[in-house]
Parts: structure tokens; sequence; C-alpha cells
């Protein structure tokens, strides 16, 4: 492992710096998307960008969900009735031919996501004729070199769904777990068979996919360390490419379907460290190394050689291979970027159709960055993607003198230099292995907007 791969925890660290933050999947954040940022403005910057060129990334959101995973703080539309999607995808259709006529069509899609929700909820039927119809508009890749992938939750894949998706042109896929726990699944209200599970990873490996990533939260109620223990050790016997340990964060107020946790049953905070202490053991054991954030990978993964290599990046799907892609956002509530520009889609399903069936792009606010918001980001994606930074190149790229630029955020960094979580050189910054489960905070310094701001309303860092 390289020096920038190790992590190092420290509990008192980790309890004295644990507030709210962003997670810095886009600098600025969306909380500073705004109404005034139009589907005119972002059709102009999209037909702009095509001077620049380059590939394109595609995110596709799928809304639906069969039941109500009581975590989920996502946007997602809850039915058993499988006839509302159809009228979904119609209108996904013609949003498809609309973006696409903003872009060369020349411009090779090197990346490809459908999200959710739960875009497994469509049938085989509808997920082929969404690739085809995608593919009629934007410049697919036919040589299986993109990197196209898709959520899966198992309990709606069929025998014969891991082939389709395969055979339509996925490589890679990202299973939801959570935790294999039965008590943990009825509190959180996802019951899902751990055969059923390791079968679909079973499935994925024999039809090809490339690679596979398995998602788990901890914090959730009646966990404990010995039960996450059991369901990690079970994880890494089916090796998968990349493991996600998200952090569960209850916010009630904001997230309606967590008012139906029973908050005394999470586990007390002292529990929550040592879950996500063993589980950092457990997977560094077996020969993951850590990315950054939640994220961990084996070291020939795409992530893992991006990040030794300098190339890595962030964006709304998280950690990403592909710096140089402009990111365009399909379906109610995603989020592109475009440009110098961060665009979002109306979030309510009735507010979409209507816009979509007038003929108009679904934008309905957004953000373009100036000459500041650029430098920061540049800054803080070095930071959480590479746990380094080097003023010499920051400077040559925005034209200014750092330490004179940055005096107040500097200042403010030294109390994390005397703690141990960095260290401040004449040429840059280098995050310790104890500073690394913390670079939120790090980067929390150099948000200007998170420094103005009055209300906070982030998730806690660990």
């Amino acid at each position: 492992m390289t020096t920038s791969q190790q992590i190092e925890f420290d509990t008192d660290l980790i309890r004295r710096y644990d507030t709210a933050g962003p997670r810095y999947t886009s600098y600025p954040t969306a909380v500073q998307f705004h109404e005034g940022f139009t589907a005119s403005r972002y059709a102009e910057i999209a037909r702009a960008s095509n001077v620049k060129g380059g590939p394109l990334s595609l995110y596709f959101h799928l809304p639906f969900c069969d039941t109500v995973c009581y975590y989920c703080a996502c946007n997602k539309v809850v039915t058993k009735n499988r006839d509302r999607a159809q009228p979904y995808l119609d209108r996904l259709h013609r949003e498809i031919a609309m973006q696409a006529a903003l872009f060369d069509d020349q411009r090779p899609v090197d990346q490809l996501h459908w999200g959710g929700g739960t875009p497994t909820f469509i049938s085989h039927a509808q997920m082929r004729e969404l690739m085809r119809v995608t593919g009629e508009h934007f410049n697919l890749r036919d040589d299986d070199s993109g990197e196209y992938s898709i959520e899966i939750d198992p309990r709606e894949v069929q025998p014969e769904t891991i082939a389709t998706l395969r055979e339509i042109g996925f490589n890679r896929l990202s299973l939801g777990v959570q935790d294999f726990d039965p008590q943990v699944q009825r509190a959180v209200n996802r019951i899902q068979g751990e055969e059923e599970t390791l079968g679909v990873i079973h499935a994925a490996r024999a039809a090809g996919f490339r690679s596979i990533s398995v998602d788990l939260i901890y914090g959730l109620p009646l966990q404990s360390p010995g039960s996450f223990h059991r369901t990690v050790a079970r994880i890494i016997d089916v090796d998968p490419d990349r493991v996600s340990v998200f952090n569960y964060a209850h916010m009630p107020e904001l997230f309606k379907p967590q008012r139906r946790i029973n908050e005394a049953e999470l586990p007390s905070p002292a529990d929550k460290l040592e879950i996500l202490h063993q589980t950092i053991d457990q997977l560094t054991a077996a020969g993951y190394v850590y990315i950054g954030m939640d994220h961990f990978a084996k070291p020939d993964d795409e992530l893992a050689v991006a990040q030794r290599e300098g190339t890595l990046y962030r964006n709304f799907q998280g950690y990403s291979t592909h710096a140089e892609c402009d990111l365009v956002a399909m379906g109610v509530t995603s989020i592109g970027m475009v440009g110098d520009s961060y665009a979002q889609n109306l979030k309510a399903l009735e507010d979409y159709y209507a816009r979509i069936d007038a003929g108009e792009l679904a934008v309905f606010r957004g953000v373009e960055l100036d000459a500041d918001d650029r430098l920061r980001r540049a800054v803080i994606t070095g930071l959480i993607c590479h746990f380094a930074l080097d003023f010499a190149a920051v400077e040559q790229a925005h034209g200014i003198v750092f330490r004179d630029y940055f005096a107040t955020e500097l200042a403010a960094l030294e109390p994390m230099q005397a703690d141990g979580l960095l260290r401040l050189g004449d040429t840059g910054i280098e995050v310790s292995p104890r500073g690394r489960l913390l670079i939120r905070n790090i980067c929390m310094v150099f948000d200007r907007y998170l420094r103005e701001a009055r209300e906070r309303r982030f998730s806690k860092v660990i």
C-alpha cells in the first residue's frame, strides 16, 4: 500500500472533529443551486461545451421502488404498481432526445450510469428500449470499453436479469446490501436474503461483469460491532472489486421514511465508532485500499490505480476516473455537470412530466461557477481524491499566489497540523494517515460558502 492509501484510526481525534459537513460530490454544493440558473442558460452552456469537445458521461435517474427502506434519503417513488414506470420512461425518452440535440453526436459516451430508486424496477423489455433509445441519440461505445454501470437491488433480480443487463451494454454493477443481520433488516424494512444477494454477485461474474461494488451502511438500528463484523466477513468472502461503507445519517426532520426508525435502537456513538474501526481493519487486512470518504477498492481496481496516478476525480456518483467528461443528467431530480456549471432537474414527478410534455428541458435550478469557485473546487478535489495538494500546480492553473489567496485558510489549518491531521509545507499540503478519515473537515476549511453560511444542513462526517 502506498503512503497516500494508508489510514490510521484515532478515536479521540474523530470524536473531536465529528461535526456536520458536505460530502463534496460537487463544489459549490447543491445548497448554492438557485432558480436563476435556467434551462435556457444550461442549453447555451451545453452547446458551448462542444467547442472543447471530449467524451460524455450520462446519468439516468429511475426513481421507482417496490418498498421503502426506512434509512433512505434518495429521491424516490414508492409503489407496487409497475405500470407507473412506462409513462415515466416515455418522458425520459423524450428528454434524451432533447438533451442529445445539444451535444455533438461524435462525442463518445465513456461513462453511463443508471441510479435510483431501483433501476431494476423496470421490466427487461423497458431496459432494452431505454438503452436502444439512448444509443439512437448518443454515441455509445459498442466495444465494451466504456464504464457502463447500474445500481442493483438483489430483491429485484430475476434469473435472466443479469444476462440481460450484460447484453445491453452494462459491464459494472453496484449492489445494495447494507447489512445481512435479519434483525437490522427488519428494523429498516429491507428484508434481503444473504443467498439471493450472493447469487447476484456470482451471476454477474459468470456474465462477465468487469467490476462489482457492494454498498454497506453502518449506524443502523440494532447493529452491533459483532453483527456487522459478520456481514463484512461474508462480503470479503465473495471478493467484490469495491466496497462502500456509508455512515447512516439520522435526519428524520428532512427525510420522512427515517421517522419510522426507532431512535432508541440506534447504536451508541461508541459502538458506531467501533463498527467503523473494525470494518476498516477487516477490509485493509483483506487487501482493500482506502480510496477516501467511504470507499475501498482492490489495488488493481480503476479507482485505486487512478488515485496512485493522480487522475482520480469526484462527482455526483462518488469517486470517478473520468474528470474530462461532461456529465449529462436525465430523469427527475438528477444533477449534471456541463462546462463550468451544475444543473438539476425538477424534483416532483408531476412537474417533470409537465415540463417534458411542453417540449422543454426539465432543468429548474443550478449554478454557474466563477473563478473563485473553480479554484476552490480544484483545491477540494485535490485534497479529497489524493490527500495532497501542490501549491505550484494550483498557482499555475489559476494565476494566484496560494499563500496570499488562502492566508485565512492556511491559518485555520494550523490547529489541524498541531493535531497531526496534516502537514503544511512550503510547497503544499499532505494529509496524514490519521487525517484521512477526517478529509471532509480539511476540505471544509476551503469552502467559502460554508464559512459564510448561517445554517448548516449536512450529515456528520463520521
